[in-house]
């Protein structure tokens, strides 16, 4: 959490930012203008190829930022930054982010140990991708996914859980067909009700909980609790 000396430095410059689903925040190779602090909703860093192949990277809900390329020196990303699930944030410019940080040691050091945070997300994002079956996938996303919205109700559709998993529709569909089956999660038209985060926890395994072990280190605390 930022010190009151630096949320002063930030404050006069941030801005509320309404974030509506399927909006684009970063593209690659273009110049990131602004920044921002999610409050709500989820938004997806997600890798493209050429051909149009493409699968989520990362994700980022309100314990976190949009733009870490200008955290680390840079002033575009690679990869493209949508919201997945609306929500709400704190904008500021990019160049006002970089003369915050510029005069003040302890911010910088803070948005480094987000920035470290999520590239140890990714890490693990590769890991499970390369190695987990479509159910331990699945089952990390949705407890990522409740992490960052609160609550047993997701507003989730199976196209969705597709493209960011980066596996067919019809994987997804018989994936949740079988968490549902046992009684772990319930599918309705654009929603997944989560009746029992333990057993979904058993799915995922070891794919879900290093990184939010290593937010909690880095970060002094992760901010949902279950």
């Amino acid at each position: 959490m930022a010190s009151a000396d630096d949320l002063a430095l930030l404050s006069p410059h941030l801005r509320s930012v309404d974030l509506p689903a399927r909006r684009i925040l970063e593209r690659p190779g273009e110049p990131i203008e602004q920044v921002v602090f999610l409050e709500g909703g989820v938004v997806s860093v997600v890798a493209r190829a050429a051909g149009g192949r493409h699968i989520e990277a990362g994700l980022i809900g309100f314990e976190g930022m949009t733009g870490i390329s200008v955290v680390m020196g840079d002033d575009r990303s690679t990869h493209e930054s949508s919201v997945q699930v609306a929500g709400r944030g704190a904008g500021i410019a990019a160049d006002a982010l970089r003369k915050a940080m510029g005069a003040s040691v302890t911010l910088r050091a803070m948005l480094l140990r987000y920035v470290e945070t999520f590239m140890i997300q990714t890490a693990h994002t590769a890991l499970a991708n390369g190695r987990g079956t479509i159910e331990e996938r699945l089952a990390r996303w949705l407890l990522m996914a409740q992490d960052r919205l609160g609550g047993s109700q997701l507003p989730l559709t199976h196209d969705l859980l597709a493209l960011m998993l980066g596996v067919r529709r019809a994987g997804v569909t018989d994936a949740v067909h079988r968490l549902e089956g046992e009684g772990v999660i319930r599918a309705r038209r654009g929603l997944i009700l989560v009746r029992d985060r333990g057993r979904l926890e058993a799915v995922a395994g070891g794919a879900y909980g290093g990184p939010e072990q290593e937010y909690r280190r880095l970060l002094g605390g992760w901010p949902i609790g279950y």
